[in-house]
């Protein structure tokens, strides 16, 4: 199922109204004697195309003017929100125009009903009214008929896409685009080609949707400025919005903006501020985005508009702690609210608005109050979604008072809803709710079952967490993230006091499904898709001197799971709280960073050593470990292992340590079986505009020599060759299986700032993910190692390493070789020219070529001996 066009993000802390929702560009069809009207509801704007009857050439018969006026309350109904009583009018007009043989007009009466039906989330019956219309319009092809068969598939296509059939919806709206082709209808061409471009994010092709996005603005561009064009930018800076361009959207809602202003529409004017609120709420700009819904609020005609921006503003202001702001905002809300007529847009207004008083202390009465008021108009108008959201809200408010037992059967009676409707992406919510209730009240085995199948929900929603849902994206850490962990954390409890493998085994697998999905979140798209294999059957197999380290961190402990060769699972659990975990560790990496620290990191290193290593210590003797692979959690991801100190030694002194995304490896290969081919690439000089942010790396020529002495295969870009150009040229046309490249990069929790510098400037992630696929279409060689030599964690950012991860799996890679942070370009080729040498001359794994290299800048040169210039290297992957 995918989200209204205004939706609940989180359904316990966080919610977010959207005026808009891409494939929702649908039509109501409306027919009268003189004209036919295709009225594209896309709230708040109502764009109308007007086809003149003459130019069809075809004699309509007169329906009579009772049944043409049930056609037009159904619309009325319908703009109102009031579904259940649009769908009792518009089954009377297919019913009268059915008596009177007229198949046409019943057709057209039965895609609107089949809208409405799937406004109230009864998609059976919205697909069967769709498919029955259909049939009465292909009976015969009258121009009359191509008219609205065009609008009637665009409503198929979006009812197909709630039911989770992405590729017929696609197929659909490619039909639905020949017709308005066929009837030289622009808008309609530029509608079907946003929803086509969504399909095919939501089938995992995000470069082709994008590429059709980008299409579309160079056509909008030419065109003459008109409503039409403000209403189009608006949804392409929309659909852009949705697949994480956050800057190129934000750029294209301002262009609808200026468009609406010239020509003083203020539905126009106000819709674009909205959308320009969302996106800067997506980019971080809480400020902005503030300001944005003041000024939508301000200027929308319709009420309705004005209340749902002054609730998201209200709800922003919850999350930047500004309570003042928002209590005077708030008697306006509710004054409003009260003067607006039950619909379902009201609805969500209200239980948007009992979310965000949850966060201001409002007494639970109060919110109690507001979310009966939107339960009563629910029931009331038969939208079964929006009565879901109502009860299973009211539920949290009681499990905020703690009357666990009022919440539970609130939670049940949402989620039986949820449940008969097929809607996992409300269910899951309810699902997790009730595993909090029920762990409250002591029934951990309900809990465990409840947390499961919220998982089990999430992961069957995948794509549509990272495509279609944005809501979602803006708050992962509130509504995804804490489903997992809070799980994983009931597991291990039970685990505690009823010891079991399988548990055990459970635990560690929800930790590395919320690594894929904090993947997935990063680039908007389902993104690990390859054929792997378990890192147990590495380790017992193919490699039975590796061990796996699975630290996990939880609210109040730090617990340890691990995999040592030939054993069980075992795990353990160390006293430290998250709030000490994190504080330690952010102290550490600070102290890494600072010249004169080296006692200081070995005390606070050696706290660490004892976390994570010092336990399970004998064991690993005594089955002659000699890799660790680490699958770490949250900020521990942000130093690297390899400076864990036991008191005498570093741990890379006595283990090659390297790093893992989870249970699950591109299918092993060790780099030894392999002869290697090396594409470089390096940037001595950074681009002017870098250069005030970046220093010059004059010892790459130096690094480039030393691979040059030990691969001879070795293919090189240096300065100005390195450009983006030159780069994909080489990567599609020369054989090779390393890509060095030798630059300043920077990895960051979002996407759109990770990047890595060429000469003509940056090439961001997804970029860089579209250059590797082109080769991945024509060459079988796999890419056994990246090399990213000179790039460095964004600063403050605890989630930075999400981009080292994302870049790595992007490339495609087996294993990636780079640094947390930037270190002298001096040391970095020493270390890479020993690494490579080792590789290549001792036929070692790429985990012990970097611990040989790393230990030789440690012990004999005694400039890099300190751990800042040799610690930050890290092997993500594939340690063979």
């Amino acid at each position: 199922m995918k989200p209204k066009w205004q939706r609940m993000s989180n359904g316990c802390n966080r919610w977010f109204i959207r005026l808009f929702k891409i494939h929702n560009l649908s039509v109501f069809i409306l027919l009268v004697i003189v004209t036919a009207f295709l009225c594209v509801i896309t709230f708040p704007v109502a764009a109308t195309i007007k086809t003149q009857h003459t130019s069809l050439n075809v004699s309509i018969q007169n329906p009579t003017a009772q049944t043409q006026d049930l056609l037009q309350q159904g619309k009325v109904l319908y703009e109102r929100g009031q579904f259940a009583e649009a769908v009792k009018v518009l089954q009377q007009a297919v019913k009268s125009y059915g008596s009177q043989g007229n198949e046409l007009r019943q057709a057209v009466a039965l895609s609107n009903l089949a809208l409405a039906y799937q406004k109230l989330g009864n998609l059976t019956q919205a697909q069967q009214a769709i498919t029955d219309s259909l049939k009465l319009l292909e009976k015969s092809s009258t121009a009359e008929n191509l008219q609205v068969l065009a609008p009637i598939l665009d409503i198929q296509g979006s009812i197909q896409l709630d039911l989770g059939q992405a590729e017929q919806a696609l197929n659909t709206w490619q039909r639905a685009e020949a017709s308005y082709k066929q009837l030289g209808d622009r808008n309609g061409i530029t509608r079907d080609r946003i929803n086509q471009a969504q399909a095919w994010q939501v089938l995992g092709f995000y470069r082709r949707g994008l590429t059709i996005l980008t299409q579309l603005q160079q056509e909008l561009q030419s065109q003459p400025n008109s409503v039409s064009k403000a209403v189009e930018l608006r949804s392409f800076g929309d659909a852009l919005q949705l697949a994480g361009d956050l800057d190129e959207s934000r750029r294209v809602l301002q262009q609808s903006l200026v468009i609406a202003q010239e020509l003083d529409s203020s539905q126009d004017v106000s819709a674009a501020l909205f959308s320009l609120g969302n996106t800067a709420q997506g980019q971080q700009d809480f400020k902005g985005a503030i300001e944005f819904y003041q000024q939508a609020a301000a200027i929308a005609p319709n009420p309705i508009t004005k209340v749902q921006a002054q609730i998201n503003q209200l709800s922003l202001l919850g999350n930047m702690g500004q309570t003042p702001a928002a209590q005077t905002l708030l008697p306006q809300i509710q004054t409003q609210l009260a003067e607006l007529s039950p619909s379902v847009t009201t609805i969500y207004a209200r239980i948007h608005l009992a979310q965000s008083l949850m966060k201001f202390g409002t007494t639970p009465q109060a919110i109690a109050h507001i979310c009966a008021i939107a339960l009563q108009q629910a029931q009331d108008l038969a939208d079964k979604r929006a009565e879901s959201f109502a009860l299973g809200t009211l539920g949290s408010v009681y499990e905020q008072t703690k009357q666990w037992t009022i919440a539970q059967n609130l939670t049940q009676q949402a989620l039986i809803i949820a449940q008969t409707i097929n809607a996992p992406d409300i269910a899951y919510r309810w699902h997790w709710q009730l595993g909090r209730l029920l762990k409250q009240q002591g029934e951990i085995k309900g809990a465990i079952t409840a947390y499961d199948t919220a998982v089990s929900e999430l992961q069957t929603l995948r794509t549509d967490l990272v495509v279609v849902n944005q809501d979602v994206q803006f708050s992962f850490k509130e509504s995804v993230e804490p489903v997992y962990r809070e799980s994983v954390e009931l597991l291990l409890q039970f685990q505690q006091t009823d010891p079991s493998e399988p548990i055990l085994d459970k635990a560690r697998q929800r930790i590395e499904a919320l690594q894929l999905a904090e993947l997935d979140n990063f680039f908007r798209e389902a993104c690990i898709n390859a054929k792997t294999v378990l890192l147990d059957t590495v380790v017992d197999k193919d490699n039975p001197t590796a061990a796996i380290i699975y630290p996990i961190i939880l609210p109040s402990e730090l617990q340890v799971i691990v995999k040592i060769p030939k054993q069980p699972l075992r795990n353990y659990t160390v006293n430290k709280s998250q709030k000490e975990v994190e504080g330690i560790i952010r102290q550490l990496r600070e102290y890494l960073l600072e010249p004169d620290r080296t006692e200081e990191v070995q005390a606070l290193s050696q706290e660490v050593y004892g976390w994570l290593i010092k336990e399970i210590e004998p064991d690993l003797k005594e089955k002659g470990v000699k890799t660790l692979v680490f699958v770490l959690d949250g900020i521990l991801r942000n130093v690297p292992m390899a400076i864990l100190h036991d008191g005498q030694q570093y741990l890379v002194e006595k283990y090659a340590v390297a790093l893992s995304l989870g249970l699950q490896l591109l299918a092993p290969k060790p780099l030894t079986e392999t002869k290697l081919n090396v594409l470089a690439a390096g940037l001595v000089q950074p681009p002017q505009d870098f250069q005030q942010q970046f220093p010059p790396l004059p010892e790459i020529k130096s690094e480039f020599n030393s691979i040059s002495q030990a691969i001879a295969s070795t293919t090189q870009l240096l300065d100005r060759d390195f450009n983006s150009k030159n780069l994909e040229s080489q990567v599609n046309t020369v054989p090779f299986n390393v890509l060095h490249l030798a630059t300043h990069g920077q990895f960051s929790s979002r996407a759109e700032n990770t990047f890595i510098l060429a000469a003509d400037g940056p090439i961001n992630v997804t970029q860089f993910d579209s250059l590797l696929r082109r080769r991945d279409q024509t060459r079988s060689e796999a890419l056994e190692l990246l090399v990213l030599s000179a790039c460095q964690t964004a600063v403050g950012d605890n989630r930075a390493t999400l981009g080292l991860a994302g870049t790595s799996v992007k490339a495609g890679a087996r294993s990636t070789l780079a640094s947390l942070w930037q270190i002298s370009d001096k040391s970095t080729a020493i270390l890479i020219g020993e690494f490579y040498r080792e590789l290549v001359k001792t036929k070692v794994t790429k985990a012990e070529a970097l611990r040989r290299a790393q230990v030789k800048l440690l012990k004999d040169y005694p400039n890099y001996s300190r751990p800042g210039y040799w610690a930050p290297y890290v092997l993500v992957g594939n340690w063979l």
